[in-house]
């Protein structure tokens, strides 16, 4: 039973809550990708959705917009995200051909569609969201002229044009380089930070997730481990979502490292003793 800004439980009595589930069950078709799957999202929250290829991270988001219905369980919205007027979202790339000529502003424009915003407003908020992500200056030029970077902060900048208080981004920094994820994930981080919009973060980088995210949704074998980041991003839950030894660790620079298979030294094939031949 899908249930969007109406009485599920205390759900609606807490105003402080963004969206919540509970033994909910996720698919397409009679294919079940997520089954169980309870978590509570609060207003202001970082949340980085982490785990496998295929394990169901975008069919949550997916569920999320409203693309697809639960199979089972419940999944509430509160009502002032049910309609959408106020859920920005970012996709991994731009949906529009290279070939269609559009210029930045023109892309963000879209991010107001369905809204019902027009004329002056609608200037407004895409003014607003460009500035938002330092992108003012180039409005006017062709979209497809930008780097990967810029064009990915005009992405960011249509799932803002909205003004939205839940921004849902899909791998915004897949396929970027180091310099650009790190401008992306620090801009995410600001508007969570400065403007206390509650973030959904798909990422396959789990350093990033130990970085910035303040809970981490962790899927793996049809299940869903959610809560606060330290709690979740434990070697015992890792491994059992991805079926290989992970750890993160404290680099050097003091900024977390993801360790993939056992601990230097741990597992050291015998040898011979030194002198042997």
């Amino acid at each position: 039973m899908s249930v969007r800004g109406a009485a599920a439980g205390g759900w609606t009595a807490d105003e402080g809550l963004a969206l919540a589930a509970r033994g909910l069950a996720l698919g397409y078709g009679r294919r079940r990708v997520l089954e169980g799957v309870s978590l509570e999202v609060r207003r202001g929250a970082f949340w980085c959705l982490v785990g496998p290829n295929g394990s169901g991270k975008s069919t949550l988001l997916r569920a999320v917009l409203g693309v697809i219905d639960p199979l089972d369980g419940d999944l509430w919205i509160a009502p002032d995200l049910a309609s959408r007027r106020r859920v920005g979202f970012v996709p991994q790339r731009c949906d529009l051909k290279p070939t269609l000529p559009m210029t930045v502003r023109e892309l963000v424009l879209l991010g107001l569609t369905g809204t019902g915003a027009a004329g002056r407003e609608s200037r407004a908020d895409v003014s607003w969201a460009l500035e938002r992500v330092g992108l003012a200056a180039v409005a006017r030029r062709d979209y497809w002229s930008l780097s990967g970077g810029q064009r990915q902060r005009a992405l960011v900048a249509r799932g803002l044009a909205r003004r939205p208080t839940l921004l849902i981004l899909d791998e915004p920094t897949n396929g970027l380089d180091l310099a650009a994820e790190e401008s992306i994930l620090e801009l995410v981080a600001a508007l969570n930070r400065d403007r206390g919009l509650t973030i959904l973060f798909v990422t396959h980088a789990i350093a990033l997730a130990a970085r910035f995210a303040t809970h981490v949704a962790l899927f793996g074998g049809g299940r869903l481990l959610a809560g606060p980041r330290d709690e979740v991003l434990r070697g015992g839950h890792l491994r059992e979502a991805y079926g290989v030894d992970v750890e993160v660790v404290l680099g050097g620079a003091g900024q977390p490292v993801v360790r993939i298979g056992p601990p230097p030294g741990a597992r050291e094939a015998p040898g011979k003793p030194a002198g042997c031949p």
